[in-house]
């Protein structure tokens, strides 16, 4: 089995419990204006761009057969509409100015990955963590990885919006100790809005994660315009207390860390003069939320 991976971060405590190795699946049916890993959205290759670090040499111009890259005023410019992702321009740059965001693995390259850090799930009552982009785009993929972490006896999350078939859900939740479940909004027309599909399969498939017995943490990313408001987190949580068995939530303020990877990917950041969410905000949250659950954290 072979899918495609954007990154695997290690040593990461913030991906479920004890130390783990996050593998990032790339791809999302989603467009989440907020979205701080969107290298993650596209579920082919692309470039990376560093333009800082360009030297202008046009080693990258003269080997592009595609002609996506031109020369203007001085510059190298690519024109990603006709670019083919091919990497030939990658390997040539030797300021490392472009790079490749994508790679395409087997269920064996993971594990091994995985492997190389079993002694610090040991010592921490960590494993290994599988977010995106969301996982499940790649489900045959996400399967494979899932049962050969349980095969060898590695502790395994899913970090997920729930964007997908219920009968693929339960396959796969069979292998998963624990699902980071996120939830930005309980109205299905501002989902819509703000992330091009609806949230009803979402809202159904947390449903079914509770009704099955499956440990699940809900994630609420705070958005300032979006669901920063009580009445908004106050759904969530209504929603999620009635469930009866998932007794934890986790508050994501809005952060600003993603914006030059837009840049450098050539897309627009469309959160431009977005305040982040102050520690008042979080508080209110928090007190709105301990109604509803026994745990409320902000982060996670």
């Amino acid at each position: 089995m072979k899918g495609l991976v954007f990154n695997i971060q290690r040593f990461s405590v913030n991906d479920g419990p004890g130390i783990r190795t996050t593998v990032f699946l790339k791809g999302c049916p989603m467009h989440c204006p907020w979205c701080h890993n969107p290298e993650s959205i596209s579920p082919d290759r692309q470039i990376v761009l560093r333009g800082e670090r360009c030297l202008r040499c046009g080693d990258c111009y003269a080997i592009c057969k595609n002609h996506a890259i031109r020369k203007q005023d001085g510059e190298y410019v690519t024109q990603r509409a006709v670019c083919k992702e091919c990497g030939e321009c990658v390997e040539v740059c030797v300021a490392e100015a472009r790079e490749i965001v994508g790679r395409e693995m087997t269920t064996e390259d993971v594990i091994r990955e995985i492997e190389k850090d079993r002694i610090f799930f040991e010592q921490s009552g960590g494993g290994a963590s599988f977010s995106g982009g969301e996982p499940f785009l790649q489900h045959e993929f996400l399967l494979s990885l899932v049962k050969a972490c349980k095969e060898r006896g590695i502790h395994t999350v899913v970090d997920t919006a729930g964007y997908t078939s219920p009968d693929v859900l339960q396959r796969i939740s069979q292998f998963v100790d624990l699902f980071l479940y996120d939830l930005k909004t309980m109205d299905n027309t501002q989902h819509q809005e703000f992330t091009g599909v609806s949230n009803r399969i979402i809202l159904e498939n947390l449903q079914h994660l509770a009704e099955w017995g499956h440990k699940v943490i809900v994630r609420i990313p705070v958005i300032p315009g979006v669901n920063e408001d009580s009445e908004s987190v106050r759904r969530i949580g209504s929603f999620v207390g009635a469930l009866g068995n998932v007794e934890e939530i986790h508050l994501l303020p809005y952060h600003q860390t993603g914006i030059e990877k837009y840049r450098r990917l050539g897309m627009d950041y469309r959160m431009n003069g977005t305040s982040v969410p102050t520690q008042g905000d979080l508080d209110r949250l928090v007190g709105e939320l301990k109604g509803h659950v026994a745990a409320v954290s902000i982060g996670g």
